[in-house]
């Protein structure tokens, strides 16, 4: 199941027009929760459910809730109290931590949230904010999107937040899109890569000349599939804003070859399947050093779990990968690892 905002849109814009839709977001936590101010989650008249705004435990009532707000076409808000005294709360979660939820009709009347101005900014791999009024006691529903390239990319996007404006308090949450891998390889080994990647809700671009590898039937949840020349790679690369690529043809001239065309190309992970000194003999392929690239390379791939199978150690790359976008350290949050 997809949750980033981009594919419960894309769900939304399948649905015929007279479906009733609402869109649920966190909108204010206190203590502990599952997800964080500014998760969002799409409700329709049919029953069916997009996205979570919890483990799990809330959405039946948050349904509940949505289904009130398509009868009346107006705002509301709700809160839930996850403590595990059930005296305190029908929820009783554990988590500690109370969740606030902002309902708001999907329809006509209120410009359907200018939800499809986000859908275009997020499928154009740009950035902005979104505006959701919290509202009064007459359920007021406005909300608006201002496109910005101020907000990164990549990163831990900053943080929603809640304001005071023209006497109105408004939820500002930053729109961002979901990363782009780009595969250098259509082999076995990268099919488990790109089918966790997918599970991640990235975008994800293979590429691999030979005719043998990339087969489509193979790589289901690929977004692209590259088949031409290594030299036709860099325009692709800028075009569709990839942010992290994986090299893993096990052909030291294809390596090579992606090597050199990338490496001046502005991203945020690039990794190398392979020891160390097969790292060695690509750069020596192609003839640069390390200095001469733009981004660091990260070979051998991955993090030390132990991987041996293709599946663990998929998880292994992506898991660095995903630390290197985030801009985290990859540790463990206990300590218990020594």
């Amino acid at each position: 199941m997809a949750n980033h905002l981009l594919h419960l849109l894309t769900q939304w814009r399948k649905q015929p027009e007279d479906c009733e839709w609402v869109l649920g977001t966190v909108y204010k936590t206190e203590g502990p929760c599952y997800r964080k101010p500014g998760a969002m989650m799409l409700f329709n008249g049919l029953g069916e459910q997009f996205g979570l705004l919890s483990g799990g435990c809330l959405e039946a009532d948050i349904q509940r809730q949505a289904r009130r707000v398509m009868l009346e076409g107006r705002a509301r808000t709700c809160s839930y109290d996850t403590h595990e005294d059930e005296h305190i709360s029908h929820v009783a979660s554990g988590c500690g931590g109370t969740v606030h939820v902002l309902l708001q009709p999907v329809n006509a009347q209120a410009h359907f949230l200018h939800l499809e101005a986000v859908f275009q900014a997020l499928s154009e791999r740009k950035t902005g904010l979104y505006y959701q009024r919290i509202p009064d006691s007459r359920g007021s529903v406005e909300s608006r999107f201002i496109g910005t390239e101020a907000i990164p990319r990549t990163g831990v996007p900053p943080r929603s937040e809640l304001i005071e404006e023209d006497d109105a308090e408004w939820l500002i949450t930053p729109i961002v899109p979901v990363p782009h891998l780009f595969v250098a390889g259509g082999g076995a080994d990268a099919r488990p890569l790109v089918a966790i990647a997918h599970q991640l809700s990235w975008q994800v671009s293979v590429w691999d000349p030979r005719p043998a590898n990339a087969r489509r039937e193979h790589f289901l949840n690929a977004d692209w599939i590259l088949k031409g020349a290594a030299s036709d790679l860099f325009e692709f690369v800028l075009r569709k804003s990839v942010d992290a690529v994986v090299l893993m043809t096990h052909n030291i001239q294809l390596d090579s070859e992606a090597l050199n065309v990338l490496r001046d190309v502005p991203l945020h992970y690039m990794a190398l399947l392979g020891p160390i000194d097969r790292r060695l003999k690509v750069l020596e392929q192609a003839q640069m050093t390390e200095s001469e690239l733009k981004t660091p390379l990260a070979g051998p791939a991955g993090l030390d779990i132990g991987a041996e199978l293709p599946e663990s150690i998929a998880l292994s790359i992506l898991a660095e990968c995903h630390a290197s976008l985030m801009r985290r350290s990859a540790c463990s949050l206990t300590g218990v690892l020594v």
